[in-house]
């Protein structure tokens, strides 16, 4: 059972003093007053709220919206800010900063409070007009030549959430040890009503030259293509229209019901295309409008995912790892590229790798999320991982790019419907010539020492046959032939996840159907063995 403290009661005082918001100031005031009197609900909600700060996860600060240092909220928005603003001033860094956001709830005062800051602090701040897709900041910061860019979203999450992302001057997300190191200067900023502000800023759109750039994106000439579309109640739906339109995609039908911004997300449980029911509006819609590709972004639009009908009329939607080697396949098919490096992550399926081998290209693998992706190496042009996310044009936005991969999709599905065929007999084709490529993911659920327990006895003792590599201190690798399993704890909950993948040669197009049928009983296998290991 939770305490209230002396130390917890004068720190809940004193964020409460210093909180600039008279909103989240009386919030946590109130839930102070009531752990004051007793109410176990209030000190346990009070541990909670005073047990930040929040820090870099995968992709940024992220955090409900709620008083607090362990919240998103504007007091902790300026000290990260002034954390950020005093780290570039120690690497002389001095410039524009673009500062952008979604329609989240908070996500307008959060923006304004990061702007106010940036600017007290000297810096050229440039505002993106109205909640954008975070693509649209990754590319704003490069073509303005910033020295660097925040955007206030939490993509994915729940409602309830939010977030603080940083981009660099290069409009490629924090890594090791910059992150650590603005922490440190979050850490010995002032409180946050004492931190100087200024006015917030001059707006700027970049919209037009992004959709100029995503326009040059499709390979083929083909345009015979109907497309539904969801934007998930996101900020990603209006642009991608505009996009599909540029490269001349104009048959596009998208979701009335999630069409608008909404930061309650009212139509799905959780707004993430890889959710169960997510996309079930989407394929009903594809369905009934006779649609040849169904897309979902998320609600920062940085995340895309596909769907395809079937031949008996209904539709399903594509893995990741399904739309990443036909994007990755379908650049380096088209060419033009000198000495190309095409990057996937140790947990996504490597066939993108036997791809490259046949057209010659450079492949590497890297840690999970995006701020290792496109650092894999110089030549990159093209870059994914399993979760959705697509790095289609890493000169102009260096981060994944929802957009810009429904674009690149569309090209691809319509050149392929000229020719008589579907992405999914692209799919056949790739597996007969590189193998039957079957992935999946698993969670299990466990505090950080049970994780940390079972990282070290699989280490310590792998299953017989296996072969193990540690990437990085909290990433195991084991193989055997033709299987892989990669274990590592989540970067936003308490949560093991484990992925696996098993390879099935295919010796030719009869074979393709029982290659599948062995890929998917080793898969099952490997499920139970994996699942039983975790949980022992």
């Amino acid at each position: 059972m939770a305490t209230l403290t002396p130390r917890l009661r004068d720190a809940a005082l004193r964020w409460a003093a210093d909180d600039p918001d008279p909103t989240t100031r009386t919030e946590l005031q109130r839930v102070l007053a009531a752990a004051l009197v007793g109410a176990e609900a209030a000190v346990a909600d009070l541990v909670d709220r005073m047990s930040g700060p929040l820090t870099f996860g995968t992709a940024g600060l992220r955090g409900p919206v709620r008083a607090g240092p362990a919240g998103m909220n504007v007091a902790v928005v300026r000290r990260a800010s002034a954390g950020l603003a005093a780290w570039l001033r120690d690497r002389g860094e001095v410039g524009i900063v673009v500062v952008g956001r979604d329609a989240r709830h908070g996500s307008a005062a959060f923006a304004t409070a990061t702007a106010e800051v940036l600017a007290g602090a000297g810096f050229a701040v440039r505002i993106l007009p109205a909640p954008a897709p975070t693509p649209l900041l990754a590319f704003a910061v490069r073509e303005l030549g910033a020295v660097a860019g925040v955007q206030i979203t939490a993509s994915h999450n729940p409602a309830t959430d939010n977030g603080y992302k940083v981009y660099l001057a290069d409009g490629a997300q924090l890594v090791p040890p910059d992150d650590i190191e603005i922490e440190g200067r979050i850490a010995a900023a002032p409180a946050a009503v004492s931190i100087p502000t200024a006015g917030a800023g001059l707006r700027v759109d970049v919209t037009e030259p992004y959709l100029d750039r995503v326009a040059r994106l499709p390979r083929g000439t083909a345009r015979g293509l109907r497309i539904a579309l969801t934007p998930m109640h996101g900020v990603g739906g209006a642009t991608a229209v505009h996009a599909l339109a540029r490269a001349g995609f104009t048959d596009v039908q998208v979701v009335a019901s999630q069409a608008a911004p909404d930061p309650d997300f009212p139509t799905v449980a959780f707004p993430n295309p890889e959710e169960p029911g997510a996309t079930d509006a989407l394929l009903a819609l594809a369905a009934a409008r006779g649609a040849h590709l169904a897309v979902a972004l998320d609600p920062d639009a940085d995340r895309c995912a596909l769907g395809v009908p079937l031949p008996d009329g209904t539709w399903r939607m594509l893995t990741g790892d399904e739309t990443g080697v036909l994007l990755g396949d379908h650049l380096l098919r088209s060419g033009g590229y000198a000495d190309p490096l095409v990057v996937t992550t140790v947990v996504s399926s490597s066939m993108l790798g036997a791809i490259a081998a046949a057209y010659g290209a450079r492949y590497t693998e890297t840690l999970t999320g995006f701020k290792w992706i496109v650092r894999g190496g110089p030549g990159l042009v093209y870059g994914y991982e399993e979760a959705l996310g697509y790095c289609v044009d890493p000169d102009a936005v260096r981060d994944k790019d929802g957009i810009a991969a429904a674009v690149l999709a569309a090209d691809l599905a319509a050149t392929l419907r000229a020719e008589g065929r579907t992405l999914l007999d692209r799919l056949d084709e790739l597996a007969i010539a590189h193998g039957v490529h079957r992935t999946e993911g698993l969670a299990f659920r466990l505090e950080p020492a049970a994780r940390d327990a079972v990282l070290d006895r699989l280490r310590g003792a792998p299953p017989a046959g296996w072969t193990t590599d540690r990437p990085a201190p909290d990433v195991l690798v084991l193989r055997r032939h033709g299987e892989r399993v990669v274990v590592r704890p989540s970067g936003t909950e308490p949560k093991l996840k484990v992925y696996l993948q098993v390879v099935e040669p295919v010796p030719g197009p009869a074979a393709l159907a029982g290659a599948r049928t062995r890929a998917a009983d080793r898969l099952a296998a490997l499920r139970t063995c994996y699942t039983h290991l975790v949980s022992a």
